[in-house]
C-alpha cells in the first residue's frame, strides 16, 4: 500500500471491523510454573486492510527450541512449552487463508523476544514502533541477549498516542520497555477493548508493582492511565499474558467484530 505515511493517511479514513487473535505458544515462566499464551493480533477494517499488532517467537525457536532456547539465556527465565509451525504468524494468518504478504501495516508494541521474533517476514510493509524502541541498535529482545538486527524496512516511528483508524487508537505506555504501546480498539459489536500488552501483562501486576519491569514506576504510572481509559468505556481488557483469561479468549479463526 506504499510508504509509511501515504499509508498511514488511506488509514485514517477507515473504521475497524475485526479483531483476531493469534496463537503464537505457550511459555512456562521457570520461578513459579506459570504458563502464558503468546499472542500477537489481526486487524480488519471494513475497507480491507489488515494490521499485525506484534510476531511472536523468531522461527528458528519452533524448528529447535533447545538449541536457540541456550543461545540466548532464555532457560533462565523458563522454557517453551508449545511452538510449532501452525504458532509462528504464516501458520496462524493461514488459518483464514492469509499469508504475510497480506499484512499492510505491522505494529510492534515492543522489542522482546516473544514479539519481534518474526519482525523481518513483513518489511513488504511499513512497520510501526515507538522512536523509544527503535533507539536501540538492536531490539531489546532478552536481557544482554541481543542476537537480531532491525530488519530493513519502511519505519513510522511515534513517540505519543497515536490514531491510526477510527476505532485503533495507540497508547504509549513506558515502563515495561522503555516504549512500549498499547492500543485501544472500537469493535462495531463487542465495542471497546483494551490490548494491554506487556503493558500489563497479567492483572496481578498492578498490586504487585511491576518489580520486573525496565522502569517500575514508570510501569505503574502507565498502566493506571490506560486502566483510567478503560473504566468509562466500559473496556473489554485483554491482558498481554494472563494465564487465567487465555485459554478464554478467542483465537483465529473466531474473531471479535
Amino acid at each position: 500500500m506504499g510508504t509509511a505515511t501515504a499509508l498511514l493517511e488511506r488509514l485514517a479514513a477507515h473504521q475497524l471491523a475485526r479483531l483476531y487473535i493469534l496463537d503464537f505458544g505457550l511459555f512456562q515462566v521457570g520461578a513459579n510454573d506459570r504458563i502464558i499464551g503468546i499472542p500477537g493480533y489481526l486487524l480488519e477494517t471494513t475497507e480491507g486492510a489488515r494490521i499485525l499488532i506484534d510476531t511472536g517467537f523468531p522461527a528458528e525457536y519452533a524448528a529447535a527450541p533447545a538449541d536457540t532456547a541456550k543461545r540466548d539465556g532464555l532457560e533462565r527465565f523458563g522454557h517453551i512449552l508449545r511452538l510449532t509451525a501452525e504458532n509462528l504468524p504464516a501458520g496462524q494468518l493461514a488459518r483464514i487463508g492469509l499469508s504475510a504478504a497480506d499484512i499492510d501495516l505491522a505494529i510492534l508494541t515492543h522489542g522482546h523476544i516473544d514479539h519481534v521474533g518474526c519482525l523481518d517476514q513483513f518489511t513488504h510493509c511499513p512497520i510501526l514502533v515507538s522512536k523509544a524502541e527503535r533507539a536501540f541498535d538492536r531490539p531489546i529482545y532478552f536481557e544482554d541477549r541481543r542476537p537480531l538486527d532491525w530488519p530493513r524496512a519502511d519505519y513510522h516511528l511515534i513517540d505519543a498516542d497515536t490514531d491510526i483508524c477510527a476505532g485503533l487508537r495507540l497508547l504509549l505506555t513506558p515502563g515495561h520497555s522503555p516504549g512500549h504501546i498499547a492500543a485501544m480498539l472500537t469493535l462495531p459489536a463487542t465495542g471497546a477493548v483494551l490490548l494491554t500488552a506487556d503493558a500489563i501483562a497479567r492483572p496481578e501486576e498492578v498490586s504487585e508493582g511491576f518489580d520486573g519491569a525496565w522502569n517500575p514506576p514508570m510501569a505503574q504510572a502507565s498502566a493506571a492511565r490506560i486502566l483510567a481509559m478503560a473504566e468509562p468505556a466500559g473496556a473489554f481488557i485483554i491482558y498481554g499474558h494472563g494465564p487465567e483469561q487465555w485459554p478464554l479468549l478467542r483465537k483465529i479463526p473466531e474473531f471479535y467484530g
